[in-house]
């Protein structure tokens, strides 16, 4: 309890509760522009928490963590952009809700489900870290190999209306994730000798241009909406916050299934948001009654990605403080930052420092409860983005996608790479390929062939797959997610195709 009352103190101070303000703020408005994501944003806060007291240093980064993870979901509802790859998954009903004109509601189930998330996490962070953070250790490159095997199966619930142009779409994903640099032996493989394929196609470039450009060339297809703002959400701005919350705590298996994903698969290194949105909202989908709703506007489909990757958050902080093992980028710079203050990370940390420890779990909850004010005082700002033309926010948002392209590797080539897979993008969506399959076999192809070619490394025998218990586990979930996913597109094509065949009166 003592230790405990010191780490409060230390938050509970008006300078440090001022800079997690500051730090909120700059995280939900950095995570909303293209490009600039959650980990450039906590890069750029490192150096000015060098003159603060470790806790306290730590606590802005936590607030710009946390801001940045809800962040990522205001470009994702407004534009079809996800601001972060961690806000991927947002775009499949965040958007097309906006574009009914409800875009009040979607950014406030996407708030609260945000809010909800990360206080989940926090709270298994605080009684589950020792047995979570020992368990996510022992997963050997078998295991992570199946666990990603697991999630491409994803791919299956993600295809649409065709299975065929899915599953294609999926292999491209896959193909252009093998581009550039062997990440084991590191030699460079099809490029082609062209010089701008050598470093690879970088997952943010792919994922703006997917999303962002050929969103945006689809936006000024047609001469009225460019001249005009959207003309869908007419009485947008008037919606009560407050109501949904309850809507979203009316889903309570929902928002808890996809926070408890959130908070294991933030536990494994390597993992994050990215996987974990993309998961949560696939087993919201199977789980639903109605899945067709899904990609149409679902508020279960909002909650269950943005739930999902808040929840990572108190999720990776599981490993790092239980072994000080990060378990993403993120948790790697909040390690640097103890280490520059003289602070071990290990397993140590939480009885050498403890009132260290629990003020990072105060500071989570604080940080929370900051985005929650931050974003819904400044939602309807947020909102009057909905209202201003097309010729005005297509080059702004341009812009800002041009920019963060460049400030991820400093590369002119990055740029050329943007308009090209923009193009091929646009194409993709109007031939009518779903894009959700590519995006997420980019994501996931390295670390799948990495964790394969480890563990083939280790040991030749590719019965280890099998007999090892985990493993073997994650690659029955893997068979048995591919048997529904067939069976509900099968099922959901026999409806359409009744449908179609009654007589009309």
């Amino acid at each position: 309890m003592a230790d405990f009352l010191t780490g409060a103190a230390q938050i509970f101070t008006v300078a440090t509760l001022i800079y997690m303000l500051c730090g909120s703020i700059a995280g939900i408005v950095a995570a909303a522009i293209p490009g600039f994501t959650v980990t450039m944003a906590i890069v750029l806060t490192l150096p000015l928490t060098f003159t603060m007291e470790p806790l306290q240093g730590i606590a802005v980064m936590l607030a710009v963590y946390v801001g940045g993870y809800t962040g990522g979901l205001i470009s994702a509802a407004l534009l079809g952009i996800p601001g972060t790859p961690s806000s991927v998954a947002t775009t499949f009903d965040a958007f097309p809700m906006a574009r009914n004109g409800e875009p009040g509601r979607a950014l406030s189930i996407g708030v609260w489900a945000s809010f909800f998330g990360t206080v989940l996490s926090t709270v298994v962070l605080i009684f589950a870290a020792p047995p979570l953070a020992l368990f996510a250790v022992r997963l050997g490159p078998w295991e992570y190999f199946s666990l990603i095997v697991f999630a491409l199966t994803i791919v299956a619930s993600l295809v649409g209306t065709s299975a065929m142009r899915g599953m294609l779409a999926g292999l491209i994903g896959l193909a252009i994730s093998t581009v550039g640099t062997d990440p084991i032996m590191g030699r460079p493989r099809f490029d082609y000798g062209i010089e701008m394929l050598q470093a690879g196609l970088p997952f943010l470039v792919v994922l703006i241009g997917i999303f962002a450009i050929s969103q945006l060339v689809s936006e000024v297809e047609n001469a009225d909406n460019v001249r005009s703002g959207n003309a869908l959400v007419t009485g947008a701005i008037d919606f009560q916050t407050w109501k949904v919350m309850k809507e979203v705590l009316m889903r309570p298996v929902n928002l808890i299934r996809s926070a408890i994903i959130g908070v294991l698969i933030g536990a494994l290194p390597g993992a994050g948001g990215s996987i974990a949105n993309l998961v949560a909202y696939d087993q919201a989908k199977r789980s639903s009654k109605n899945p067709e709703s899904f990609g149409a506007g679902s508020p279960d489909g909002i909650i269950a990605s943005e739930s999902g990757n808040s929840a990572t958050a108190g999720g990776g902080l599981i490993p790092l403080i239980g072994l000080g093992i990060p378990g993403s980028a993120v948790d790697a710079i909040l390690m640097a930052s103890l280490m520059v203050h003289g602070i071990s990370v290990g397993p140590r940390l939480i009885l050498d420092h403890a009132d260290l420890v629990y003020g990072m779990f105060i500071a989570m909850v604080v940080a929370s409860l900051m985005m929650l004010i931050v974003s819904v005082c400044s939602m309807r700002l947020f909102l009057r983005v909905t209202e201003i033309p097309k010729w005005l926010i297509v080059p702004v948002v341009m812009t800002c996608c041009v920019v963060g392209t460049f400030a991820l590797n400093n590369r002119v080539t990055d740029l050329y790479l943007l308009i090209f897979i923009g193009i091929a993008g646009y194409v993709l969506r109007a031939l009518g390929y779903s894009l959700a399959p590519l995006v997420l076999g980019v994501i996931l192809g390295p670390i799948a062939e990495t964790n394969l070619r480890r563990a083939l490394m280790t040991d030749e025998d590719p019965t280890l797959f099998l007999t090892r218990p985990i493993s073997l586990i994650f690659l029955i979930a893997a068979v048995v997610s591919i048997i529904w996913a067939v069976r509900s597109h099968l099922k959901a094509r026999k409806s359409t195709e009744r449908l179609s065949d009654a007589p009309t009166s």
